[in-house]
């Protein structure tokens, strides 16, 4: 993951934003979602070492998905009223990247939470300080990345049609998270107006996705797919 970057101090964006809510209950169900995703494919793990690795980021995302109840029921919310109208979109994603492998399952754990990451992480830099951090905290690294590079640069070194399969699958994942990122925003106008606020405009939304494809191209090349 990236450094963490030093919260906006001079935010115009209102701290009460009705769009805040709806991102930190869409981020809750983000996590919620990982934690269940994350202990099943440790399952799919070769080594103990590997089902530890999952195991750890798994209760990692449980506390962020604590921290995110804390400041939604701060704010008058029901965490559950607040995320159901996110389990579409976000079922939806995992249903169609459901991981067939091992690899498959660190790949999506180490590029797949990424892409997600970037996309919170952009606007988070635009908001007041007190709900940057929150972002900001939310999104900190799980750990065991370099449990996941090391494993996926062995095993493509290893064997070509793992790659070429590796670099199909980071595709996917880009090309559904984007998909599923899109709709949420159609469906949601407060959201939608803070996403735009943080960006500049719609110009900024569009820029916004771009280096979203930047830095999922960096991710994919620090596991050596490229």
């Amino acid at each position: 993951m990236e450094p963490n970057t030093p919260a906006s101090s001079d935010s115009t964006i209102p701290a009460d934003h009705p769009g805040v809510s709806e991102l930190f209950a869409v981020l809750a169900y983000g996590e919620i979602s990982a934690f269940y995703r994350l202990s099943e494919d440790a399952q799919m793990a070769r080594t103990l070492q590997g089902k530890v690795a999952l195991a750890s980021m798994a209760a990692a995302e449980m506390g962020h998905f604590e921290m995110l109840e804390t400041a939604l029921t701060a704010r008058g919310f029901d965490i559950f009223e607040a995320m159901d109208p996110f389990v579409r979109a976000l079922d939806n994603y995992h249903a169609s990247t459901t991981p067939s492998t091992w690899l498959e399952a660190l790949v999506k754990a180490y590029v797949g939470d990424g892409i997600a990451a970037d996309f919170y992480r952009e606007i988070g830099h635009s908001l007041p300080a007190e709900v940057s951090r929150t972002v900001e905290e939310v999104l900190s690294q799980t750990g065991h990345s370099e449990f996941v590079v090391h494993e996926v640069q062995q095993a493509i070194k290893a064997s070509n049609r793992d790659k070429d399969r590796l670099m199909l699958w980071g595709r996917r994942l880009l090309g559904e998270a984007i998909t599923q990122a899109q709709f949420v925003l159609a469906q949601r106008e407060a959201l939608t107006e803070l996403v735009i606020s943080a960006s500049g405009d719609l110009n900024g939304v569009v820029a916004l996705f771009d280096r979203m494809q930047e830095m999922h191209a960096e991710r994919m090349a620090v596991l050596g797919l490229v």
